[in-house]
């Protein structure tokens, strides 16, 4: 059964816990300086926000059908059945398809480095694996973070969303966005304020089938385009010629009147 993080905003108490947790599993450094940083990184996979005293966490959102991974040439990046989406970075050619992919902006390249790579938050894969909670949802104090079966999550949202209305905007963000996410975020203000994208700009099917669908009518594409281009290169091969005919023919006048 596929796995999720849920994330309920209204009970983080920025203790950044998580942000802390997700460094030391990922073998990233962490400090005060780190820690202050308010963007998601090369260096920082997940960061919690603050607006207001309102708290959002931005990290992967681990689609179900990922748009990184449908463009990655490599299969640099991969779709687990048990939800999260690894990176190999041996295997990854730098092409930063899955950067331009993303709709939430969660790729991020190492322009400092002499060998980059790209880095993002893998939802922990070795402890899913084995049966473990990811690093920030074992750290999280409150619960604001929770590990766990993703169709259980999803109606433990709702029932926290029936239960306590005036503390929730009625939407599971995660649940229908982009066909569906691995990780599910609650908020009682709009998710827009901690940009991430809105949820009407966002399809409900999966991105990857808009590349198919576009992809799938290149057949049809290819000769109308061949046609066009081969028009295009006829016309200016042609002026060519009637050009360089025409300045044969005014040689040929001007030496005639020259004799």
């Amino acid at each position: 059964m596929s796995k999720a993080i849920l994330y309920d905003a209204t009970l983080c108490i920025d203790c950044k816990q998580c942000e802390a947790a997700c460094a030391k599993q990922n073998n990233l450094p962490y400090d005060d300086k780190v820690a202050a940083e308010e963007v998601q990184s090369a260096h920082k996979f997940t960061v919690v926000l603050n607006k207001n005293d309102k708290y959002m966490r931005r990290l992967c959102m681990h689609c179900d059908e990922p748009a990184c991974v449908s463009v990655c040439p490599v299969g640099a990046l991969q779709k687990t059945a048990l939800g999260p989406v690894t990176y190999d970075a041996h295997k990854c050619m730098g092409c930063r398809y899955c950067m331009a992919a993303c709709p939430f902006g969660q790729p991020k390249y190492e322009w400092g480095s002499l060998n980059p790579k790209i880095q993002k938050c893998i939802m922990c894969p070795d402890r899913v694996a084995a049966g473990l909670p990811t690093a920030c949802a074992e750290a999280c104090p409150t619960g604001a973070t929770k590990f766990g079966d993703r169709d259980a999550l999803i109606q433990e949202a709702r029932d926290r969303i029936r239960q306590n209305p005036n503390n929730y905007l009625p939407h599971i963000y995660g649940i229908e966005e982009v066909g569906g996410t691995s990780t599910l975020l609650l908020s009682s203000v709009a998710f827009e304020q901690f940009g991430l994208p809105s949820p009407k700009s966002l399809p409900s099917d999966p991105l990857p089938m808009y590349t198919y669908r576009v992809l799938s009518r290149i057949p049809d594409f290819v000769p109308l385009g061949g046609i066009f281009l081969g028009g295009v290169w006829w016309i200016t091969h042609r002026r060519e010629e009637v050009a360089a005919a025409e300045g044969a023919e005014n040689d040929a006048k001007h030496n005639g009147g020259a004799r």
